[in-house]
């Protein structure tokens, strides 16, 4: 008994809910990342406490260090929550 060609599909569809973000930091030079500036550090934390992924808020390698590194001082000094 002859088997019946299965069409294969790619194994990873893209997903139309995805959307390719750009950071913030490269687009825009004037923004300077710092544990004082609250509000910006803020953005990047979850409302569980924890820093949120490079796939989720966009930014590049670079940035995500740097605003990674500024959630951590601003931990220290008692700004941001750690939980």
């Amino acid at each position: 008994m002859p088997r019946k060609s299965v069409e294969k599909r790619p194994s990873r569809m893209p997903n139309p809910k995805i959307v390719n973000k750009k950071c913030a930091f490269c687009q825009d030079k004037d923004i300077n990342i710092d544990y004082k500036n609250i509000d910006l550090v803020s953005k990047y934390v979850t409302s569980k406490g924890k820093i949120s992924s490079r796939r989720i808020n966009g930014n590049c390698a670079k940035h995500q260090r740097k605003v990674a590194k500024e959630i951590d001082r601003a931990r220290f000094l008692a700004l941001v929550p750690y939980v």
